[in-house]
C-alpha cells in the first residue's frame, strides 16, 4: 500500500510493500488519469520508439560482426530516458549518461546518423569515433557524456549544476538557471562519489536532479543482495534532500516527477533524488548471455513494456489512431536504415589526428 512520508519537509508517496523489486512497482499504480495533450503524447511516443528501434538495430549489427567493443542496450528503460529528458529545456539544461548512454543522446536531440557513426567508429560520429559506445559526447546538444565507471559521471553533472550556480550568485549573471541531470543505476548507489555527490549537492542548493534508473541489476548483482537499503530514495533523508520514487516502466509518472524536481532546482531549491523502478529486456551488455535472471521475473517486467502500455494508453484516451502510430514507427524504421548506411560509408578517422581531441584548442 502507499503512505505518506516526509522527506526534507516535502511530502511524498513511498511504497510500504515488503518483497520483490516486482511488489513495489504493481504498489505504485498505473498511468495518471490526467493525459497528456496530443502533442505531447506523439512526441513521447516517438521518443521511446526511436529508441527501441535503435537499440535493436544495434543488437543486429553487433551480432552481424559490423559493431565491435561493448554494447550496452537500453531496451525496457525508454520510460526514463524521454520522461525526464523531454522535461528538460533543450540545449538549454544539461545531460550527464552512463555506459548505457545511447538512448539518451538520442533522446537530447544527437541525430541517429552521429550517434550510429559513433557506434561504428567513424569520423562523422558524435564524439568523432573516438568515444564509442561508452563514450558519446555532444556539447551542441549539452550531453556531457558517457561514462564506463560507475558514478564516474556525478561528480561532472555536479560540476555542470555548481558552474550554474556559481554564474547566477557570483558572476551575476540572473539568467543563468539551467538544470543538470546525472543519470546511473542502482549499482552506482553503493560507491563513493554518489554519496559525497548528494551532500555537495544539498549543501548548496545546487540546480541538479539525480536519477537512479533501478533496473534491479547491476550487471549481475540481484541490487536486493547489494546493499542494506534496497529503497535507494530514502537514501535522500540522510541529506535533508528530496526523495522521490515513480513507475519507470511508466513516461508520464517519470515526466511528471522529473518536471517538479527540475522546476525545484530552477527556482533555486535544492537536488532531487528520484529512483525510477524500470528494467532492462537484454542481458548487461550483449556479451552477457543473461542466464542469471529467471524467466518469471523477465516475463513480469515483459508486460510492462513501457511502449507498448503507452501506445495503449494513447489509444483509449483517444489521443491517436493506429493508423498514425503505425506510420511513425515506419518513418523510424527509415530514419534507422538512413543511420546504419550513414555510418558503413562514412570515413574513418584519419590515423594523423590521433591525439586531436585530447587538449583544448583555441
Amino acid at each position: 500500500m502507499l503512505k505518506e512520508v516526509a522527506v526534507s519537509s516535502t511530502t511524498i508517496n513511498s511504497i510500504d510493500t515488503p518483497g520483490s523489486h516486482a511488489s513495489r512497482i504493481q504498489a505504485i499504480g498505473s498511468f495518471p488519469s490526467s493525459p497528456p495533450f496530443r502533442e505531447e503524447g506523439i512526441a513521447l511516443f516517438r521518443d521511446m520508439t526511436l529508441g527501441r528501434r535503435f537499440e535493436d538495430r544495434c543488437a543486429e549489427m553487433y551480432y552481424r560482426g559490423k559493431m565491435f567493443g561493448f554494447v550496452h542496450l537500453y531496451n525496457g528503460q525508454e520510460a526514463v530516458s524521454t520522461g525526464v529528458i523531454k522535461a528538460l529545456r533543450a540545449k538549454y539544461d544539461w545531460v550527464c549518461s552512463t555506459y548505457r548512454d545511447h538512448v539518451h543522446a538520442l533522446s537530447a536531440g544527437v541525430s541517429p546518423r552521429e550517434v550510429m557513426s559513433e557506434l561504428f567508429g567513424k569520423e562523422t560520429g558524435c564524439s568523432k569515433g573516438r568515444g564509442g559506445s561508452m563514450h558519446l559526447f555532444s556539447y551542441q546538444h549539452h550531453l556531457l557524456g558517457g561514462y564506463a565507471f560507475i558514478g564516474e559521471g556525478i561528480p561532472v553533472a555536479l560540476g555542470s549544476a555548481f558552474s550554474s550556480r556559481y554564474r547566477r550568485d557570483v558572476i551575476g549573471d540572473r539568467m543563468s538557471d539551467a538544470v543538470t541531470v546525472a543519470f546511473f543505476g542502482d549499482g552506482t548507489c553503493n560507491v563513493g562519489q554518489f554519496y559525497e555527490c548528494l551532500n555537495m549537492a544539498q549543501l548548496w542548493k545546487l540546480p541538479i536532479l539525480f536519477v537512479v534508473e533501478n533496473n534491479q541489476w547491476a550487471i549481475g548483482m540481484d541490487h536486493s543482495r547489494a546493499t542494506s537499503e534496497p529503497e535507494i530514495w530514502r537514501k535522500a533523508a540522510g541529506f535533508g534532500m528530496t526523495g522521490v520514487v515513480v513507475d519507470g516502466m511508466n513516461v508520464l509518472a517519470v515526466r511528471n516527477a522529473a518536471e517538479k524536481a527540475i522546476q525545484q532546482a530552477r527556482l533555486g531549491q535544492g537536488p532531487t533524488l528520484l529512483e525510477c523502478l524500470t528494467y532492462r529486456f537484454r542481458g548487461h551488455s550483449l556479451a552477457d548471455p543473461d542466464e542469471l535472471r529467471n524467466q518469471t521475473e523477465k516475463q513480469f517486467w515483459i508486460q510492462r513494456d513501457p511502449i507498448k502500455n503507452f501506445e495503449s494508453y494513447l489509444l483509449s484516451e483517444k489521443l491517436v489512431t493506429n493508423r498514425e502510430l503505425r506510420k511513425i514507427e515506419k518513418e523510424i524504421d527509415v530514419e534507422i536504415e538512413d543511420a546504419v548506411r550513414f555510418a558503413i560509408s562514412a570515413p574513418e578517422p584519419d590515423p594523423k589526428e590521433l591525439a586531436r581531441y585530447i587538449w583544448a584548442e583555441e
